[in-house]
C-alpha cells in the first residue's frame, strides 16, 4: 500500500511539473502601430527574446508614434521573467533637473504659467527611455542592443506614412511646433500638416538612436548627443545640464502584487498610481458578485471604490524616493473600511471625503503587451505626457521632449491642464520623478494569463480596471480592449462615459443614486492586450479598435 502511495505521488508530481513547464504555443505582439509589432516580430525570429522585442516595439513607437512617446520620454516596463518565476518593474519615468523647485512654473502673482508648464524646453523632465532599453539589453536581452535597434533606425532614416492619428494629433499641437525650427523639421512637410500616407524621415533621430545603439547609456546621456540636448535646451530657455543627463539611472522596482479572487494580480508600483489604486479598487469590489448585479448597481459599486482609490492617490502617492507611502493602502482590512462606506442604493458625495483631487497625466501615451514561446512577457507603458510632448525638439538630435513636469503639482491646489489638482507629495523638487498613472499589467491565473495596459493620462487606471474585471467574467483580449468604458477619478464629482457607454435606464438609475452622469462625445484609450490560454494552448492578442494604426499578431512556435 505504501509502495502504490509513493508511486502515485510521484506520478502526480511528475504531472505537476509537467503543467507547470507548459510554454506559449508561439509568440503574441499587440502595440499601437504596425510597424512596431513587426519590429517586436523581426527580434523574435532573429533570436531574441520578450525582453529584446520589447526594445525594438519601444524604438520603433518612439520613431513613428511620436505624438505618444519617444527617447524624450520614458515609462515603465512589467517584465515576467519565465525562467525564474519571478516579475520586475524597470522605473524609466523622467526626473526633475537639478535647478528645478516648487515654484518653477508659478507666476509672480503665484498663478500658475500654464504655458511654461506644458510647452518648450523648462516642461521637459530628464529622459528616461534610452537608459530602460539599454538596461533592458544588458540585463535582460539576449541580443546586442545594436541589433534591437535596428528596426528603429532603419525607419526614422527610410520614413514612415503618415497615418491619421499621427495628423490629427498634430493638427492640435501644430501652432506650438511651430515655435520651434528643428521640430518643423522633423515633424512636418514644409511646416505643414502632412498628409496622410506622405513619407515622414528623421535623419537626426537615426543618427541619435545610432550612438545609442553603439554606446548603450552613455550613447544618450553623455558625450556628442548629451552636449546637444543642453545646449539646445538652454539656448530656448530651459534648465537641463550636462549633470543632470549624467545622473539619470533606471531603478529596478518590486511590482504591486495582490490577489483578487483565484487571481494574481501583478502591476506598476510607485512612482506609478496604477498598482495601489487597481489593490484598493480590487480589494473593495472583491467580496460583491458584479456578474450576478444590475448594469446599475455594478457601474454604482465600481465608480464609489474608484472614487475612493483617486481620492487616496491625491493624498498619499508620489515619488517613494521623496515620500512616505503608508503601506496599509494596499491591504485587505483597509479596504474593508472603505467598503463599509459605500451605499448599495446611494452614491457618496465627494465632499464627505475630504482631501485633493489627484492630478491627471497627459492622454496621448502608448502601451504595448508581448510574450515569447518561452513564457517572458512584457507590459510596458511609455508616454511623452500631451500629444506631441512639449513640442521641442533640440537642434541636431531629432529628440522631442516630453513635457512630464506637468505632472508635477506645479503649485498645491491649482488644477493643470486637465483640471485637476495635485498635493504636496508630487510637489516638484530636483531629481525628484513625477506621479504617473501608466499601469503596465499582468493577471496569472491556472488556467489563462492576460498582459494589459493602455494610454489615456488620469483614466488609465480606471480603463486597466474594466479590462481586468472582464478577463475575470473569462473574456479575450479583443472584449477588453473594445469595451465601452466610464470614469470616475474622484473630483470632479462626475461619471465621465463614452458614446454609448451605458444604456438611458442604467444612466436614469444612476443618476437616482445621487450620480452626475456626463456623456462625452468622443472616445478615450487605446488598450492592446494578449492572453495565454493555458488549458486551450493558444495565444490571443488584440489592439484597441478606436484608431486603426494598431497591429496585434500572434505567430506559432517552429
Amino acid at each position: 500500500m505504501r509502495v502504490w502511495l509513493l508511486v502515485l505521488l510521484c506520478l502526480g508530481a511528475t504531472a505537476q511539473a509537467g503543467a507547470e513547464s507548459k510554454q506559449p504555443p508561439g509568440v503574441a505582439v499587440a502595440s499601437g502601430h504596425y510597424l512596431a509589432t513587426e519590429a517586436g516580430l523581426e527580434i523574435l525570429q532573429q533570436g531574441g527574446n520578450a525582453f529584446d522585442a520589447a526594445i525594438a516595439v519601444s524604438s520603433v513607437l518612439a520613431v513613428v508614434e511620436s505624438s505618444s512617446s519617444g527617447i524624450g520620454g520614458g515609462g515603465f516596463w512589467l517584465l515576467h521573467l519565465a525562467d525564474e518565476n519571478r516579475e520586475v518593474m524597470i522605473d524609466g519615468r523622467e526626473f526633475a533637473p537639478g535647478k528645478a523647485h516648487e515654484k518653477l512654473f508659478q507666476n509672480p502673482d503665484g498663478s500658475v504659467n500654464r504655458d511654461k508648464a506644458l510647452n518648450g524646453p523648462l516642461a521637459a523632465g530628464i529622459p528616461g527611455e534610452p537608459a530602460a532599453l539599454a538596461w533592458m539589453a544588458e540585463h535582460y536581452g539576449r541580443l546586442p542592443l545594436k541589433q534591437s535597434l535596428a528596426p528603429a533606425i532603419r525607419i526614422a532614416e527610410e520614413g514612415f506614412p503618415a497615418y491619421p492619428k499621427y495628423i490629427a494629433l498634430m493638427k492640435h499641437r501644430m501652432k506650438v511646433i511651430r515655435r520651434y525650427p528643428a521640430s518643423v523639421k522633423q515633424l512636418t512637410i514644409d511646416g505643414r500638416l502632412p498628409r496622410e500616407g506622405e513619407l515622414i524621415r528623421q535623419p537626426d533621430l537615426a543618427h541619435t538612436l545610432r550612438l545609442l545603439a553603439e554606446k548603450g547609456h552613455d550613447g544618450f546621456y553623455k558625450g556628442e548627443v548629451a552636449k546637444k540636448l543642453v545646449a539646445g535646451v538652454q539656448a530656448a530657455g530651459g534648465i537641463w545640464t550636462l549633470d543632470d543627463l549624467a545622473r539619470y539611472r533606471v531603478i529596478e522596482r518590486e511590482p504591486v502584487k495582490f490577489r483578487y479572487k483565484q487571481w494574481q494580480v501583478v502591476t506598476a508600483s510607485l512612482p506609478s498610481s496604477g498598482g495601489i489604486a487597481l489593490a484598493t479598487m480590487l480589494n473593495i469590489l472583491e467580496p460583491f458578485d458584479l456578474e450576478a448585479m444590475s448594469e446599475a448597481t455594478r457601474v454604482h459599486l465600481v465608480v464609489e471604490a474608484m472614487r475612493r482609490a483617486y481620492r487616496d492617490r491625491a493624498i498619499y502617492l508620489g515619488d517613494p524616493d521623496f515620500v512616505q507611502v503608508p503601506s496599509f493602502l494596499t491591504s485587505k482590512d483597509y479596504a474593508a473600511g472603505l467598503r463599509a462606506s459605500i451605499r448599495l442604493d446611494k452614491a457618496t458625495p465627494s465632499s464627505m471625503l475630504p482631501g485633493p483631487a489627484a492630478k491627471p497625466e497627459g492622454g496621448h501615451t502608448t502601451h504595448f503587451s508581448l510574450m515569447d514561446a518561452e513564457g517572458n512577457m512584457v507590459s510596458a507603458t511609455m508616454s511623452v505626457n500631451t500629444s506631441y510632448g512639449s513640442c521641442f525638439i533640440p537642434p541636431g538630435t531629432g529628440v522631442l521632449l516630453n513635457n512630464e513636469m506637468d505632472d508635477f503639482s506645479s503649485k498645491p491646489g491649482s488644477p493643470n491642464a486637465y483640471g485637476l489638482i495635485g498635493n504636496h507629495a508630487n510637489a516638484i523638487e530636483p531629481y525628484k520623478r513625477m506621479l504617473s498613472s501608466m499601469s503596465p499589467s499582468m493577471v496569472f491565473g491556472d488556467d489563462r494569463v492576460a498582459v494589459l495596459g493602455t494610454p489615456g493620462g488620469s483614466r488609465i487606471i480606471t480603463m486597466v480596471l474594466l479590462g481586468m474585471l472582464d478577463f475575470f467574467e473569462g473574456h479575450g483580449p479583443a472584449s477588453w480592449v473594445s469595451l465601452p468604458r466610464y470614469h470616475h477619478q474622484y473630483v470632479p464629482d462626475k461619471i465621465y462615459l463614452e458614446p454609448d457607454a451605458l444604456s438611458r435606464e442604467t444612466v436614469q438609475a444612476l443618476e437616482a443614486m445621487g450620480h452626475t452622469v456626463v456623456r462625452k462625445k468622443h472616445t478615450w484609450g487605446y488598450m492592446h492586450g494578449v492572453m495565454w490560454d493555458k488549458a486551450g494552448q493558444h495565444l490571443e492578442a488584440a489592439t484597441d479598435p478606436r484608431w486603426p494604426s494598431g497591429k496585434a499578431a500572434v505567430k506559432s512556435a517552429p
